[in-house]
């Protein structure tokens, strides 16, 4: 049987439509009564695991699951050996470096040396700022960053921004991005491997529909 990760949240409803175009029918974890967290296909072929976007990676990169679905913010992050398959297209957002919109800043290089940057993606921050050759303290948050400016122990944020919203919301501007992020099927190497066709084929289906959903949009 196939095991696929899935992310809870905003990635999971378009995830299960480009599964079905491959075949598979994930839709029962879309249920708001449903309180499982492995759940089969009714063809029986595949189950999902449901778990938090960041295992994602972890579950496959450890063989529990052959294929997962993850934004690309976390690939950066957790640089685990999973195999990227297809760019899905969806679920897009920017890894942004934000400030507080009365700071003056306009670019990333124009914060001081060895001032604090807050962010949940610290390692991509550090790639970051290491090829700016701008030293700065990393302080690692698990909730809101933006926060960290607001309350003055941060002179920036490094996070993910899709509307931009929440910054101007709590007076901060994005000044510069890392990068741009969008949903990504990732396998397990060996799995990928030692493929009989059955993954393979799932992998062209769901290459074919982001295509086409590429092509309408």
């Amino acid at each position: 049987m196939i095991t696929v990760a899935l992310a809870k949240g905003a990635l999971l409803k378009d995830s299960v439509a480009r599964f079905a175009a491959a075949g598979l029918d994930f839709s029962a974890v879309l249920d708001k009564n449903n309180r499982q967290l492995m759940l089969p296909t009714p063809c029986g072929r595949a189950r999902a695991l449901l778990v938090r976007n960041g295992d994602v990676p972890t579950y496959v990169a450890y063989g529990q699951a052959q294929l997962g679905v993850v934004g690309y913010d976390v690939l950066s992050e957790h640089q685990l050996p999973v195999a990227q398959l297809v760019d899905l297209g969806f679920g897009g957002c920017r890894m942004s470096v934000a400030v507080k919109e009365t700071s003056g800043y306009t670019r990333a290089a124009d914060l001081p040396p060895h001032c604090r940057v807050a962010s949940k993606f610290t390692h991509c921050a550090r790639q970051y700022f290491n090829a700016l050759d701008l030293p700065v303290e990393l302080v690692h948050l698990n909730g809101s960053v933006e926060l960290g400016p607001i309350t003055g122990m941060s002179e920036a944020i490094v996070d993910l921004v899709a509307t931009g919203r929440t910054l101007r919301e709590n007076g901060l501007i994005a000044i510069e991005d890392l990068f741009h992020s969008t949903a990504r099927l990732v396998g397990h190497p060996l799995a990928m491997r030692l493929d009989q066709g059955e993954l393979r084929d799932i992998v062209d289906a769901m290459r074919q529909a982001s295509v086409i959903a590429a092509e309408v949009a």
